[in-house]
């Protein structure tokens, strides 16, 4: 059996609720009716009733028995029968009249009982009950007589229960109607708030299937539209992540490909006897296994980035010294490209807490790319600064340059421009997203823009641990 749903459950726990709270209301008006109500006019009358016992006591000292009262029905109601002509001259009779009509109205003159004082029965209500209340009536310290009422229960449980029944025929009627209308707005309140979550729950399918496409209107600006909203974006997230998987994987492939291929043709042209195994071949086919082995060993490092794994050894290290000695050691590479290194340091020592292999490889990768990619007569310049307890590298070549929207996408894996900077120049692609994540672990940033060279300007920022001054003392 299918197990119902939201909406469903949603409209059924409102229709429980509404159908709970009727039923506990009209249990308790009955119970309320019977203990409160009912109670309230018993006390009324027991008042009456203990208002009238002077007035009979009265009556008996002056006549000196119960005898004149018997047979006396007008008699008795006049002693017993309204509370208000009894009261006394001094008291404002208006205060107490409409407790005294509401007592006479419902009957509590005639639910009284006299009886002597051997509890016989004089003149009242003919019959005693066994729940009633009874007070002595008391002349000069003797108990001459019994004044009894019975309860309004007692006399009146028919017409209560007629009452009631009345009652609670009315209350069902009020509590089916209440409960249909509490199911009908029950029913619209879950289509209305679940309708977008059901929504959200297709799309969530969907994506989950591998429909990156997949959107959701959003509509109003309340929390099931943040949710809409916040979706749509997790799904731009992901179509995102999925076309750079399969480019990743892509480029990767082509890669590996190209390199295998040539050593794969040369080895099969030496099998062949085609090509002659010559110290020319021979080095290229080195150049190409190096090729390979550049590429797997950036990719491990990148993986090992991706999830942290990378190891850096953090020491206090003068950037000073290590930018002079990577400079020094590259300027016999820009010479056979053709280009000029110039350096620009402050003279003093820069001191940065940071690992000297890694910071070795970020500025090999930086200067290689720049040498890499410059055309032949150009110019590099490397700069250091310290701005703001931050240790600014600069790193300026000339032409040619990359377009201003395409400058974000030179740190992303095998990403590479095409024309003046394109595959012809070689290297792997992923040597700038190494260094992003090399000074991303040393709490920098790296960023590129254009250089007024007329190439690219690379600028690091790393912290440093030492003022400039502190570190030359």
């Amino acid at each position: 059996m299918k197990r119902p749903g939201i909406t469903a459950r949603l409209a059924l726990y409102v229709l429980a609720l509404a159908t709970l709270i009727v039923v506990a209301m009209s249990v308790a008006g009955r119970i309320s009716f019977k203990r409160d109500f009912l109670g309230t006019l018993n006390h009324q009358a027991v008042e009456r009733m203990e208002a009238a016992l002077p007035r009979l006591g009265q009556a008996y000292a002056e006549h000196g028995s119960w005898a004149f009262m018997q047979g006396r029905e007008d008699l008795w109601y006049d002693i017993v029968g309204s509370e208000v002509r009894a009261l006394p001259q001094e008291h404002d009779r208006h205060a107490d009249l409409p407790s005294a009509v509401a007592t006479d109205l419902l009957g509590a003159g005639r639910r009284l009982t006299l009886l002597d004082a051997q509890r016989h029965f004089v003149i009242g209500f003919p019959v005693l009950l066994h729940h009633n209340e009874q007070r002595p009536v008391v002349v000069n310290g003797q108990v001459v007589g019994w004044l009894a009422m019975a309860s309004i229960q007692s006399v009146a449980d028919e017409v209560v229960d007629q009452f009631l029944d009345g009652q609670l025929r009315g209350s069902l009627l009020l509590g089916v109607a209440a409960i249909l209308l509490s199911s009908l707005v029950a029913w619209w309140l879950a289509r209305s708030l679940l309708g977008p979550v059901r929504s959200v729950a297709r799309a969530s399918h969907r994506l989950a299937a591998g429909d990156y496409s997949t959107r959701i209107e959003v509509k109003g600006h309340d929390e099931v539209a943040q949710l809409a909203q916040d979706f749509n974006q997790l799904a731009v997230t992901l179509d995102r992540n999925e076309r750079m998987r399969r480019d990743y994987m892509a480029d990767v492939s082509h890669e590996l490909r190209t390199p295998l291929a040539v050593l794969r043709g040369e080895l099969e042209a030496m099998e062949d006897g085609v090509h002659a195994p010559t110290p020319e071949s021979l080095r290229m086919l080195q150049g190409e296994v190096a090729t390979l082995t550049q590429l797997v060993g950036d990719l491990h490092e990148l993986a090992l980035a991706d999830v942290g794994a990378l190891s850096y050894r953090k020491v206090d290290l003068d950037l000073t010294r290590l930018l002079e000695e990577e400079s020094a050691a590259f300027r016999p590479r820009c010479t056979e490209a053709g280009l000029e290194l110039s350096l620009q340091s402050p003279g003093e020592s820069v001191t940065l807490l940071a690992d000297e292999a890694r910071m070795r490889q970020l500025l090999h990768n930086v200067l290689e790319n720049s040498v890499r990619y410059t055309a032949k007569g150009g110019r590099l310049l490397l700069q250091l600064r310290v701005e703001d307890d931050q240790a600014v590298l600069d790193l300026h070549d000339s032409a040619p340059g990359v377009a201003p929207e395409l400058l974000p996408r030179l740190f992303e894996r095998f990403y590479r421009v095409e024309a003046s900077r394109g595959r012809a120049s070689g290297g792997s692609g992923l040597g700038l997203s190494i260094c992003r994540r090399i000074v991303e672990a040393h709490g920098g940033r790296i960023e590129a823009r254009a250089s007024h060279l007329g190439g690219v300007w690379m600028e690091i920022r790393l912290p440093v641990t030492l003022a400039p001054t502190e570190a030359a003392t």
